[in-house]
């Protein structure tokens, strides 16, 4: 039997009168891969900061390879073997591959003068480990995503890590580009490592993990062999309920919302077609690179199409700028809602009525009341989680933060809405009532357009799917003519040339 790297006993955390952490258990092994799954606030940040020393819990017991711990710090952690990767890798972009991944090997020796050659022949030595080819002299800020998290894992492993910890690693990467991670995460896992994967993705799980730790509301749910999770038992714990997962099939109707025609924008994407009807909701998918989000960008006005013809509930309408679409009452929800869609340090009540304030003006003062009220009416209908509307948006969940978003561009009355990559870092509930919103909005007349590279979410959610390679749109999906399969999506747009 393997030996135990790290065990966790009701551990709980505070932070003044908030209870983060209400008492959770969490054990792993050397050369096992461990998922820790949560919905979005529901601790695992704050768990992952306990793990390594940033924070230290208020209670409950902490023992690494058999020693009980106490009064652990980062730089403890870091001696220890425990490396964690966050979403935004903390790498340094005005610095090379090799400069970063030297850079905890600096901290561990107390070297104040970089040594340029020992630097390099680390981050070869590192990358050989890994089976990572990238130019060590390169500046980290031109790599891709991907690269960025092999710069970070590089850097770990090379200070002779011992339990490696991951979030929510595969949020920003393709399909192709998980498969190569978890490569390296199982070539890892040989090595005796101990890896804790954040993710509430189940088809990953499913795919990476050896075992399964759900927590809900800072508690300690299950833990178990993946093979003793089906779905059901996933969603349930993870939930606290059963979400019945059926795919959208909308009453068929012949009411024209929206046609595009012909769209075209030099170098991005040529003479894309598609109509939605009453109820329609439509996919549009394909690779990094397709042309999936410039029609989005297009839609909105952001970078306007050069030729085509779009059609709004029967009116021909022209969209060369953001505020040609708006007009339109086309509404657009981005896909960094961090930075594009949310002032972070502002109110719920604040961003709620940021693309609608010109109609709270009456004789040149704000009704404060009709925002208040406004608001408190989105907040019950898209179920925002929150103690009251004047918190900053930043203190919500991810899941929270992208309802605040779309119920920001509902408050506008729109006639149609583009959204890209909705449910991007948002937890398998949070992702049900995005999508139950957005069938609502479809029923009742509203064009939606939804743009992601999730192919299970896209099949179960979109009725029509337009496929995207190359920049050109060469397939039209309808579930009413046949049941879309995932793996069938995928070979369209990976067809010909993979990556793009």
């Amino acid at each position: 039997m393997a030996e135990v790297f790290l065990k966790l006993e009701n551990i709980k955390k505070s932070f003044g009168g908030v209870q983060a952490l209400k008492g959770v258990d969490l054990e792993i092994k050397k050369g096992e891969i461990l998922c820790l799954a949560g919905q979005n606030g529901c601790g695992k940040s704050t768990l992952i900061k306990v793990i390594s020393g940033a924070h230290e819990q208020t209670s409950g017991d902490y023992y690494l390879e058999g020693k009980k711990v106490e009064h652990l710090k980062p730089i403890d952690a870091i001696k220890a073997g425990i490396q964690v990767i966050y979403q935004d890798f903390a790498v340094f972009p005005n610095l090379t591959v090799a400069e970063n991944i030297a850079m905890n090997n600096s901290l561990m020796t107390g070297t104040k003068v970089m040594n340029w050659k020992n630097s390099r022949e680390l981050a070869l030595k590192a990358m050989e480990m890994v089976g990572a080819h990238m130019d060590p002299d390169i500046l980290v800020e031109r790599l891709t995503v991907a690269n960025k998290q092999m710069v970070a894992i590089c850097r770990a492993i090379i200070n002779d890590a011992k339990f490696l910890i991951l979030d929510e690693p595969t949020t920003a990467l393709t399909k192709k580009e998980v498969e190569n991670l978890f490569e390296i995460v199982r070539g890892l896992k040989k090595k005796g490592i101990a890896i804790m994967i954040v993710n509430h993705k189940l088809d990953e799980i499913y795919e990476i993990a050896d075992r399964l730790t759900i927590i809900r509301n800072g508690e300690y749910v299950s833990s178990g062999d993946i093979s003793e999770y089906d779905r059901a038992r996933f969603i349930r714990d993870l939930t606290g309920h059963d979400i019945v997962e059926e795919t959208y099939h909308p009453e068929k109707s012949q009411e024209e919302i929206l046609k595009v025609e012909n769209l075209s924008r030099q170098g991005a994407f040529e003479n894309v077609s598609f109509t939605i009807n009453k109820g329609d909701v439509i996919g549009v998918t394909g690779l990094l690179g397709s042309g999936r989000s410039e029609i989005g960008d297009a839609l909105f006005g952001i970078a306007p199409a050069d030729s085509g013809k779009v059609t709004l509930k029967g009116k021909e309408i022209q969209i060369k700028s953001i505020e040609d679409a708006i007009k339109n009452r086309i509404a657009y929800v981005p896909e960094d809602r961090l930075t594009q869609g949310l002032f972070l340090d502002r109110s719920i009540r604040d961003n709620m009525v940021a693309a609608s304030i010109n109609k709270y003006f009456h004789g040149g003062k704000l009704d404060f009341k009709a925002i208040a009220d406004d608001t408190a009416k989105w907040i019950k209908e898209v179920s925002v989680k929150t103690e009251n509307d004047l918190v900053p948006i930043r203190t919500l969940s991810g899941g929270n933060a992208q309802k605040v978003v779309i119920a920001k561009w509902l408050n506008t009355d729109p006639e149609l809405i583009v959204l890209n990559g909705p449910t991007v870092g948002v937890d398998i509930g949070s992702k049900s009532e995005i999508f139950d919103i957005l069938h609502d909005l479809a029923n009742k007349g509203v064009g939606v357009v939804v743009i992601t590279d999730d192919l299970s979410e896209l099949v179960q959610n979109c009725n029509k799917i337009v496929v995207m390679r190359n920049g050109k749109a060469v397939a039209y999906l309808d579930q009413a003519e046949k049941h879309v399969e995932e793996n069938e999506v995928y070979d369209i747009f990976s067809k010909e040339g993979g990556e793009e």
